[in-house]
């Protein structure tokens, strides 16, 4: 220690230097022993020198602020913190909206001093106890209100013991983070406010310090423990429903007036705390499927890892991206789950899948979660391939996912099962008669695209052959149907269970590409529960969603989409085994609507995955035969072995009768040889297994 106190005064003569200084002094948490050395910076001068010898040495540091979210060290640290003091990290400045601090100052005080200029934005923040330099870092927030939001500046000094400055808008802030740098250090925060009045600012602050007064324990805490999943699940409530409020281990306690706080009665200690958290990760992955991340930090740089060790989240490979016309949508879909499956406290890897391949993200994952729409990602190529590497997936598996994607082989089924649907038939290149069967206006549809790529009207007769033009680019056959005017729903079905319908109301009365995307035209409207359709017939759609998630051999997600004609029949149009999750998609619309959030509903897919055998499916009847996955069993190979198993059996029989005979000759009793081998014939029921086998 005194080497290093040596290395710091030759970097800084001047610097303030405290040794052996208690964690409860210098955190609200207090636990932990004593930090070995704590050097307090006066100067954005004094800390360059400081950090670059710090570097240039190898010695680890960390930057110590009001230890407001800290845990501090049962055994020494191996290196020593830096506090920001003085009034130039506490410095105030205002010119109109602009509000220029000191990373050092506390944001209570900031927020304080913005109410007194009249102005607004800090005072929702007011309850928070850090200063300014950590609320920023993290994005700190309450209320609804987030630090990042109002960032115009920052400032500070690099490892290197350069000036670094950004631009709020250079920034990426986002829930409990951003993207500031992890080798700066943040000397200088300007804030953009905006225009309010002293008294009602000073009244947020009361009344936000009267909500914390309410909600939070009144005890030694370091705050909120972990970060929430989603706006509908708080961590506090997880942990809640697992158990756990008010469990107590040594002097520390999961907080029975919010169970997102450990407190501290006394002498709390690393060691009690880290297995708390261990404890309350373990208990609510299991019991809800969420990896809770924490808000904390600690001194410890090794913590995470010993967190880790006792239960370490799962790794989730995110698959998007295809070769498809849908692949932009594929993209924005799969970076939706990713940062859904994050919140989640997953360890998720993006993949831009561009074909159909196994990568080594995939076969290292715990489970994969295709989000690839059309092409091989959803007709059930990577289904099968996935299949044949015993890979754990979320969706359909080969044989649904071919039956699904394909409109043609979908018409055939509604029609085996009785599902209600539009008429029909199928044209291709050779046979491109218009259907005199049919009723104009038509629809003609590529079997095998989705996000309404590939489809067309024909009004009258001379609009077919252009129509067919267009559309064989995407498919040598095609699907045409009768045109039905009505109200457009969609039902998702989630692991065998309807959600709420939604009604959809295109501008120009056509649910298409632009509709779901562009919005170029107007935008779409989305009626959840449907405003315009009877309750008997939004019943009638859900039966039959399930019914055809049943009859497709679908599992965890489908989406159904379906056109109310005049007779109030939800006709079916076809079903999405791997439906959009972007934030304007209909399944995420249609969870949201039954209080499901996007996190739980991407969640509890990937339990599912788990929890079922990585197995390649059997053959279902259908007429998709060409896109049907063959059994894996080869029936020759089976033949043989029967065969032969028989042909055994036989000369042992032959061989026991024989011996049997022999000894009856001899005048011993030959019976029980006889008896062998007739149970031997008895074996044929085994036989008659293995044909099943083959079947």
């Amino acid at each position: 220690m005194s080497d290093l106190k040596k290395l710091l005064s030759a970097a800084a003569s001047d610097l303030k230097l405290l040794e052996n200084v208690p964690y409860k002094e210098i955190t609200t948490m207090g636990v932990g022993s004593t930090l070995p050395l704590l050097a307090e910076i006066s100067s954005a001068e004094q800390l360059k020198k400081v950090v670059t010898a710090l570097k240039e040495n190898s010695i680890p540091f960390f930057i110590l602020g009001a230890g407001s979210n800290l845990i501090g060290m049962d055994s020494p640290y191996p290196g020593v913190a830096l506090r920001l003091d003085g009034a130039s990290f506490s410095n105030v400045e205002f010119s109109g909206l602009f509000m220029r601090c000191g990373a050092a100052l506390r944001l209570s005080r900031a927020a304080r001093f913005a109410a007194d200029e009249g102005l607004g934005g800090l005072s929702e923040l007011s309850g928070i106890p850090g200063t300014l330099g950590g609320a920023v870092r993290m994005n700190a927030g309450a209320s609804g209100q987030e630090t990042g939001k109002l960032v115009h500046e920052v400032k500070g000094v690099t490892f290197r013991g350069e000036e670094w400055s950004a631009k709020g808008s250079e920034l990426n802030f986002f829930y409990r983070g951003s993207s500031l740098p992890d080798d700066v250090v943040i000397t200088e925060v300007t804030f953009e406010l905006v225009q309010s009045s002293a008294e009602c600012e000073r009244e947020k602050i009361k009344v936000e310090v009267e909500r914390r007064k309410v909600r939070e324990p009144h005890v030694r805490s370091a705050g909120c423990t972990f970060r929430n999943v989603s706006s509908l699940e708080p961590a506090g409530k997880l942990i809640d429903e697992a158990g756990l409020k008010g469990f107590r281990l040594g002097d520390l306690e999961i907080s029975p007036v919010h169970a997102n706080f450990i407190v501290n009665h006394g002498s709390g200690s690393e060691a009690d705390y880290m297995q708390l958290i261990r404890l309350i990760r373990r208990t609510v992955a299991e019991k809800q499927g969420f990896y809770l991340r924490r808000e904390t930090c600690f001194v410890n740089p090794d913590a995470q890892k010993i967190i880790d060790r006792f239960i370490a989240p799962l790794k989730i490979n995110v698959l998007c991206g295809g070769s498809s016309s849908e692949r932009e949508v594929s993209l924005r879909s799969g970076a939706a789950v990713a940062n859904a499956l994050e919140n989640c406290g997953y360890n998720v890897i993006l993949s831009d899948l561009k074909k159909c391949e196994i990568l080594p993200e995939m076969r290292n994952s715990d489970a994969v979660f295709p989000i690839l729409h059309g092409g091989f990602g959803e007709n059930g190529e990577l289904q099968e391939l996935l299949e044949e590497n015993l890979i754990k997936f979320v969706g359909s598996d080969s044989v649904a996912s071919a039956l699904i994607m394909d409109k043609i082989a979908t018409k055939t089924m509604l029609d085996r099962f009785g599902l209600p649907t539009a008429k029909w038939c199928v044209v291709d290149k050779e046979h491109r008669e218009f259907p005199a069967e049919l009723k104009l206006p038509l629809m003609v549809k590529a079997p095998q695209e989705g996000s309404s790529v590939g489809i067309a009207k024909v009004e009258n007769q001379a609009q077919w052959e252009s129509a067919l033009d267009e559309i064989f680019k995407h498919s040598e056959k095609l699907l045409v149907e009768e045109f039905v005017s009505g109200i457009e729903l969609t039902v998702p079905v989630i692991d065998g269970r309807a959600l709420d319908a939604i009604e959809i109301r295109a501008p120009h009365g056509f649910y298409d590409y632009d509709a779901k995307y562009l919005y170029k035209n107007g935008h779409t409207e989305y009626l959840c529960p449907p405003q315009n359709v009877a309750q008997e017939v939004i019943e009638r759609a859900r039966q039959i969603a399930v019914d055809f998630y049943r009859f497709a051999g679908a599992r965890d997600m489908l989406r159904v989409d379906f056109i109310v004609n005049s007779e109030g029949i939800p006709l079916v149009l076809e079903g999405n085994n791997l439906p959009g999750f972007t934030a304007t998609s209909l399944v995420p619309k249609a969870a949201a609507a039954a209080g499901i959030s996007f996190e739980r509903l991407t969640s509890s897919m990937i339990r599912a995955a788990l929890l079922r055998r990585a197995e390649n499916p059997g053959i279902p009847s259908s007429d998709s035969a060409d896109k049907v996955k063959k059994n894996k069993v080869n029936p020759i190979l089976l033949g043989c072995n029967r065969w032969l198993f028989r042909l055994i059996l036989l000369l042992n029989a032959a061989f026991l009768i024989l011996i049997g005979s022999n000894l009856c000759q001899a005048g011993i009793a030959g019976w029980p040889l006889f008896v062998t081998a007739f149970l031997l014939f008895a074996v044929e029921p085994v036989i008659l297994w293995l044909r099943s086998l083959e079947q």
